[in-house]
């Protein structure tokens, strides 16, 4: 080919419409395993490593194949061999092998490919290879450690599961606890892994973003940081010590290093083993009056909660009382009410009244609430008390170790090997000693699929497995048939499905293979249980954990007995823990986020509702002109020009009150209101709103309604400010500066 007519089919090429583009070549089909063959014109000459085959094969144990195989037929002698040929999969079909060999696979399972017969099988091999891009360390830590605690899965378990060894997840847990802006300060390049690993000396995420903060970029060698990050003092503010109280430290003699010009309550704990022994004792004597005060089996106290405990847990639910109880409770409830009703306007009441309504609290609460844990539960289960960052405790009831758990009912050998896919992975059976058969009954090239001579059988004897899952695969066929033409009964078992996801965690309770995640969002930024939302999502929670049934098999009926506003509501709360609006350094795919923008904008959400720009959420963590850019916007250039000559501390201080009465929100927070929507679309003069504005925060003239009186805060600027303001103002501004 000329040059000329290789710059005119690059020039065609490039020229091709969007509809012209193929998004996938070759036909989907399920191909057994012994039918796959290593292609010979792969590029990949060196071959994946046993540690890699390894974790692949964890991997599919668990999820199975996620990507399908590309494959082209064999060609021998011009006709097809009933082969085919791995060009782009090799490891997956290696690693499909390797568990084949350890019975653990059928040697003719179905694989997933793509059967490509139209592209070159080097360049597909090549392709593969080169355009995929690793993931950042950091994001394989923060992603370890959501399993670990969104799935509660332990080290072992996420070893299993993806190959490494149960220490280095274990690392990766340590790494994926620094504090989130560390993180990204190593995905910027800022830092280094040596300089992360310093910083996770110690898992307090305050003491790290100190230590960062301690040290100017010249000094902060690896070294430099961790003898910062074990410096054996703790300030006052520390929540071991905010639990403690300081004057119990100092009453077991603990020496305390204060500052001149602080009050008495600050400074700073030098003898940290006495601290952690003393709050140890203190969280372990809390937990042992739970467990004794309420009837559990065990109690354990942490300072940090174990996500990787794998324990099953047992939720509130609600209690049966007995019918001389529900008699007591009444009567009690009823003299409440009336005497409540006969005194209300007195002020104070007589202490006889005030006397006999403690009385009443007090044989209300002897009587226990109508919901919670049984007694026989309690028998059994156990309860955490946890230290939280601000020095409160956290008490979690329900836990239950392996060895309380109930022992499962036998369940009949025909049955064996068929309910295991949602703990073992897809591939997986009891029945691995048994081959399938080639379709002509020959063994492959390799010698893959040897005869087995089978024993004479017994009529009374349980079905061979592959038996039974065509049988099955018919039923199932069938059942989707039926119950695709019942949209009804096919939302109740939607409902069912995810309820069962949510509540019944690790417990195999629906057959519908809808999968339900949820992020953890407290890795991302600080403040997020305590935030409105995040209190309300709780609230929400708890209020239907408290009605789920605590077994996986009554949460059909519990659905099917909800009135349909009861069923739409926990359907919504289901779905709504599902959504994932994050935008990270791995996570811009468009059609997602654009997909997060279209719920917004359906909801209207106004997050001026959720969320202040006050110093501590935003103003600390951006940059001065970063500051001046919200206060220009939210309020006025004027006013931001204003700010300009101030050191960062002053201007946050100056800034936070008019951004907060303002209602101001960052560009990414804003939504377009459907009425703005609308009206953009209408609108085809003069400038458009600034996009993503919600009603009273975006365009300009808006942020001056609601923006505050800027002489209340800086002063000046104005003809008719009287003397006192302009005195104000320059008190305001010189003790700033």
């Amino acid at each position: 080919m000329t040059p000329q007519e290789t710059r005119a089919t690059v020039a065609d090429a490039s020229a091709a419409k969007p509809s012209q583009i193929v998004v996938q070549y070759g036909e989907v089909r399920d191909i057994p395993l012994n039918r796959l063959k290593a292609s010979p014109r792969n590029v990949r000459r060196v071959g994946h490593s046993a540690q890699v085959i390894e974790s692949r094969a964890a991997s599919i144990t668990y999820k199975g194949v996620l990507q399908p195989l590309v494959v082209e037929p064999e060609i021998k002698d011009g006709r097809e061999t009933g082969y085919y040929l791995v060009s782009a999969g090799e490891g997956r079909r290696q690693a499909l092998r390797l568990l084949a060999q350890r019975k653990r696979l059928a040697k003719g399972a179905p694989v997933r490919c793509v059967v490509d017969t139209v592209n070159d099988p080097s360049e597909v091999s090549m392709d593969e290879n080169l355009s995929r891009e690793p993931m950042h360390p950091a994001d394989q830590y923060e992603a370890y450690k959501d399993l670990a605690e969104r799935k509660g899965y332990s080290a072992e378990e996420l070893s299993a599961r993806f190959g490494p060894s149960p220490e280095t997840v274990r690392k990766h847990l340590r790494l994926g606890a620094v504090s989130p802006a560390l993180l990204d300060l190593y995905r910027e390049g800022v830092l280094t892994l040596d300089q992360v690993t310093a910083f996770a000396v110690n898992p307090d995420p305050v003491r790290q973003m100190q230590v960062y903060e301690q040290l100017s970029p010249g000094n902060r060698q690896p070294y430099a940081i961790r003898r910062l990050m074990t410096e054996m003092k703790v300030g006052a503010d520390d929540r071991r010590v905010r639990f403690l109280g300081l004057d119990a430290y100092v009453a077991a003699g603990g020496p305390v290093l204060r500052d001149l010009f602080t009050e008495d309550n600050d400074g700073w704990v030098e003898d940290v083993v006495l601290l952690d022994r003393l709050v140890g004792e203190k969280l372990a004597a809390l937990a042992q009056d739970i467990r004794d005060r309420e009837g559990w089996k065990w109690a354990s106290a942490h300072l940090e909660f174990p996500h990787g405990h794998g324990l099953a847990r047992i939720w509130e639910h609600a209690l049966e009382r007995t019918p001389e109880a529900v008699a007591a409770v009444n009567a009690l409830q009823a003299e409440e009410a009336a005497l409540t009703e006969q005194w209300a306007e007195a002020d104070p009441l007589p202490p006889e009244v005030a006397a006999r309504f403690e009385a009443i609290e007090a044989e209300l609460e002897a009587l226990g609430d109508d919901f919670g844990h049984t007694a026989q539960e309690k028998a059994r289960a156990g309860v955490m008390v946890v230290l939280l960052p601000y020095g409160d405790v956290r008490i979690d009831r329900g836990f239950v170790r392996p060895e309380d758990e109930p022992a499962p009912e036998p369940e009949d050998e025909a049955d064996d090997g068929q309910d295991g896919a949602d703990d073992h992975g897809p591939f997986l059976g009891e029945d691995d000693d048994r081959d399938e058969e080639d379709g002509d009954g020959d063994a492959d090239d390799g010698g893959e699929d040897d005869d087995i001579d089978e024993p004479d059988g017994d009529a009374a004897a349980p079905l061979p497995d592959r038996v039974i899952a065509e049988l099955t695969a018919h039923r199932t066929a069938a059942l989707r048939d039926a119950l695709a033409q019942d949209p009804d009964l096919a939302q109740l078992a939607l409902v069912h499905a995810l309820v069962s996801r949510v509540f019944a965690l690790g417990v195999p309770a629906t057959c519908l293979d809808i999968r339900w995640g949820s992020r953890n969002l407290n890795g991302f930024g600080e403040g997020i249980e305590e935030s409105p939302a995040g209190l309300s999502i709780a609230e929400r929670h708890s209020h239907w954990a408290r009605q789920v049934p605590g077994a996986p098999e009554d949460i059909w009926a519990f659905v099917v007995g909800l009135d349909a506003d009861s069923r739409a509501c926990l359907l919504a709360h289901c779905v709504s823990l599902t959504l994932d609006g994050l935008r990270t350094w791995e996570r811009r795919e468009r059609t997602i986020l654009a997909h997060v923008e279209t719920l917004a904008t359906a909801l209207d959400l106004d997050m001026r509702a959720y969320w202040r720009p006050t110093a501590v959420r935003y103003l600390d963590r951006v940059t001065k002109a970063q500051i001046m850019a919200a206060v220009g916007d939210g309020v006025s250039a004027e006013v931001a020009g204003r700010l300009s000559g101030l050191k960062k501390p002053q201007m946050v201080e100056a800034a936070e009150p008019l951004l907060v009465e303002a209602g101001w929100l960052p560009p990414v927070l804003r939504t377009v209101s459907p009425r703005a929507e609308a009206s953009a679309e209408d609108d085809d003069q003069g400038p458009t709103p600034e996009a993503g504005a919600p009603e009273g925060a975006g365009a300009q003239d808006e942020a001056e309604e609601v923006a505050p009186d800027v002489d209340d805060v800086l002063g000046g600027g104005e003809a008719e400010q009287t003397a006192a303001d302009e005195a104000e103002v320059a008190a305001l501004l010189d003790a700033a500066e």
